[in-house]
């Protein structure tokens, strides 16, 4: 009861953030809910949920595969966000503790200028926008001290590392940008803002900007670059980019939605990366769009679970997939979305 609480109450707090970038008078009510978990996909979550805890590292972190170990900013921010859509926060919930862990490894790691961890890897602006949207819901929810002052940091290298375009690249300078990392970006200033950390408006809007130049009017859909070809993942992270920033019935968020349908194959490159953003996405059209898409992806997703006695995972690997922590935290967001605690997901 007191965890619904909280997310309610963060709801209605988050609404009045979202008011400069609210749609137009007249935007359509997104239709209400009818999915549910069933008691299988429940099974699955748990099972899921608790394999991912089995899996943190004694610093924190996660990461199984060569690709999570190497990226371990990045998988560790993915991994909470997978607990709190179960509903654990830190301290609270059967993986609570796990969540205090996770949530302490990113808070050390973060230097003093703001970046997590590492930049060996080069693409560290990624890792970076992924750990700020998972503090960024965390501190909504919890409001920890702790949390504000490491969060306003990360938020304030974003801002200063936007590029004339509105985009971002891995590097935090202001030079070229990717629908890619500038999605990243796009959602943890939304996050942020949402739990009542300042962010600048021209920042947002500058960012609906290059969004908006990656659309590939042809298709519907949305490039990595503007001017290149349009692509799944791509096209699920700008609509759900721009969702996020109040645009919910923008007609290229409809055009983007259809184009996820036509071109949804778990054999897409970065099909896993893309399933975070579409599922989300796909949700906050709501009604027939959202029912239509949980019921056909979410039996695909189900189809491909292992189970390990009272675990579940899933192993996709390589470009479409990365690892087991990174695939499995991907797919229990997916089907725990209908417990609606994650307040970044609620129009």
């Amino acid at each position: 009861m007191v965890r619904l609480i909280r997310v309610t109450l963060f709801i209605a707090i988050a609404s009045i953030h979202l008011v400069e970038a609210a749609a137009p008078s007249g935007a359509k009510a997104r239709p209400k809910d009818k999915v549910k978990v069933s008691p299988a996909n429940e099974r699955i979550i748990v099972g899921a949920l608790k394999y991912l805890a089995s899996k943190q590292k004694s610093n924190g972190s996660w990461g199984e595969s060569s690709f999570e170990r190497g990226h371990p900013v990045a998988i560790t921010g993915y991994t909470l966000i997978a607990l709190q859509s179960g509903g654990n926060l830190p301290g609270e919930g059967p993986h609570g503790k796990t969540v205090t862990k996770g949530m302490n490894y990113l808070l050390n790691v973060m230097g003093p200028d703001g970046i997590y961890g590492a930049r060996a890897s080069g693409q560290y602006m990624y890792g970076h926008g992924i750990a700020t949207i998972a503090l960024g819901e965390l501190y909504g929810q919890t409001r920890s001290p702790a949390i504000r002052s490491k969060l306003t940091r990360a938020i304030k290298l974003i801002i200063a590392s936007q590029n004339n375009q509105g985009g971002w690249r891995y590097r935090p300078i202001v030079s070229d940008a990717d629908i890619s990392v500038t999605v990243l970006q796009v959602v943890a200033l939304r996050a942020a803002k949402n739990a009542g950390i300042d962010v600048p408006q021209r920042t947002i809007d500058n960012a609906v900007k290059y969004v908006k130049a990656c659309h590939n009017s042809s298709t519907g859909g949305f490039s990595y670059q503007p001017g290149s070809s349009p692509g799944y993942a791509r096209t699920a992270a700008a609509i759900y980019s721009l969702q996020v920033c109040g645009l919910y019935d923008d007609p290229l968020v409809l055009k983007g939605s259809k184009y996820l349908f036509a071109n949804h194959r778990s054999s897409q490159q970065w099909y896993v990366y893309g399933s975070f953003y579409a599922a989300p996405a796909q949700y906050m059209i709501g009604g027939e769009t959202w029912e239509r898409w949980y019921k056909v992806v979410g039996a695909s997703v189900v189809k491909n679970v292992k189970k390990d006695g009272s675990f579940y995972r899933w192993d996709a690997r390589g470009r479409s997939g990365v690892g087991p922590i990174f695939s499995t935290a991907i797919y229990t967001i997916m089907l725990a979305m209908p417990y609606h605690y994650i307040p970044l997901y609620q129009r």
